[in-house]
């Protein structure tokens, strides 16, 4: 990996006459000696042209087309908020997620909830919101959620998950869309049909549409195409047999970003491109008119407008082998790299123009071997108290952080024009005992 290159940093990144790395207006010298570290900030210029960028480049192949942010990859109040001033609606998983969007005020009507065993509290919390979508992932859930839809007296509109069975040919912990996966009700065999079939005969159930998710992250456009033209096929026979009208059609999200230097993804407008023409290649007929599309990223609109810092602490030689430079952080703040071996590039946001002078791994500061955020980087000579920048850090890093080894989860600012606003604070070791007893 090279030190030195900005195109995985948010857009508003540059290098000030200090030699220090200034994001969204904001000196990240001047942040870690505010918030402290490790810190996590998102560029907010960042987070909106990223919702602009997919609400354009899909709204202009195709109209009908509902942004959806996938909450998984990190959701708060705050970030809530501008997604719903930016017009996107809400992918939630969980009744922690759903209760963020209610928390931001967030119109229900755009929220959808996911998962693959929705608990009935979680089921009758949405009900009682007036929850816009259910995405029904299995018969178990079609019956439950009929059933406390009857006791409620609503109707509720669902969307099924469907498994059409393409491999995206990513990481194998990531991919959902085969039919060896969790997620879904695949196709093949006729188990798809029957949840039609039951979905139209559910008193309280409106069955809008289908929904597939193929993985994340993809870095290939085919699998797309392949995949809507299955679930598409697969609608136009429901149609004829049963009546089935595709309304909605949402083929999920998992749309790359670049992490790596040597790694550019597909662009949203090449994204949008396969996905829009591979939906109208099936609605030429008149008995199958174009359903809402909903597109489900998250990763794409967070990932790099955020940026992880860290203080250097310990250095470790090991002549012939490698030098480690540890930080104040590590895999209980992103443990993307210890599960998924996942690579990152690195600044010293101190030294921010300087050439790189020595090849390091960046470890972390918990109690694993594996707790490594960077391997093999070139930086300039990176000592105690130099401040390392890891950029692309805005999904899943926070969203899957932990309290390992009794470790508080660190603050997250929102930058902008030179201003930084606390959105969530650093956890202290008193929070972390709120609930022993």
């Amino acid at each position: 990996m090279t030190h030195g290159n900005l195109s995985t940093f948010p857009s508003t990144t540059e290098i000030n006459s200090q030699n220090h790395l200034v994001i969204g207006g904001c000196d990240l010298v001047d942040l870690a000696r505010e918030f402290g570290t490790p810190l996590y900030l998102f560029d907010e210029d960042s987070l909106r042209r990223k919702c602009a960028e997919f609400r354009d480049e899909f709204t202009r192949l195709y109209r009908d087309t509902l942004v959806v942010y996938a909450c998984k990859a990190y959701v708060n109040p705050s970030l809530a908020r501008i997604f719903q001033e930016e017009g996107l609606g809400l992918d939630v998983v969980s009744g922690g997620e759903l209760a963020v969007a209610q928390a931001a005020q967030f119109p229900p009507e755009r929220v959808y909830f996911h998962g693959n065993n929705k608990g009935p509290e979680e089921l009758d919390l949405a009900l009682s919101w007036g929850l816009g979508r259910v995405v029904v992932d299995n018969l178990y859930e079609l019956h439950l959620l009929n059933d406390l839809a009857v006791k409620k007296g609503r109707v509720q509109d669902i969307l099924i998950r469907v498994s059409p069975g393409v491999d995206p040919h990513t990481h194998s912990h990531t991919t959902t869309g085969i039919l060896d996966s969790k997620f879904g009700i695949p196709i093949q065999e006729g188990l798809a049909e029957a949840a039609i079939k039951e979905a139209l005969a559910a008193p309280n159930l409106n069955l809008l549409g289908l929904h597939f998710h193929l993985g994340s992250p993809i870095f290939e456009l085919e699998p797309y195409r392949q995949a809507i033209d299955i679930t598409m096929t697969f609608a136009a026979e429901m149609q004829d047999k049963h009546g089935f009208q595709l309304k909605e059609l949402s083929p999920g999200g998992g749309f790359a970003i670049q992490y790596t230097a040597d790694e550019p993804p597909p662009t949203v407008a090449e994204y949008a491109s396969v996905i829009t023409s591979a939906i109208m290649e099936h609605c030429k007929e008149p008995d199958m008119p174009p359903p809402r599309l909903v597109v489900e990223p998250g990763r794409a609109i967070v990932g790099q407008a955020g940026v992880a810092v860290y203080k250097v602490g310990s250095t470790k030689d090991v002549p012939g082998i490698r030098r480690f430079v540890s930080v104040d952080g590590g895999m209980g703040d992103n443990i993307r790299p210890a599960i998924y071996g996942s690579r990152y590039e690195a600044m010293v946001a101190n030294k921010a123009g300087d050439p790189a002078q020595e090849r390091v791994t960046i470890a972390g500061k918990f109690c694993e071997s594996g707790d490594i955020l960077v391997k093999d980087v070139d930086l300039p000579h990176a000592e105690a108290e130099d401040l390392i920048a890891i950029p692309a850090s805005g999904a899943y890093c926070l969203s899957m952080a932990s309290n390992y080894n009794v470790a508080p989860r660190p603050p997250i600012v929102l930058v902008k024009g030179g201003s930084a606003r606390l959105i969530r604070r650093r956890e202290t070791y008193q929070d972390l005992m709120l609930c022993d007893l």
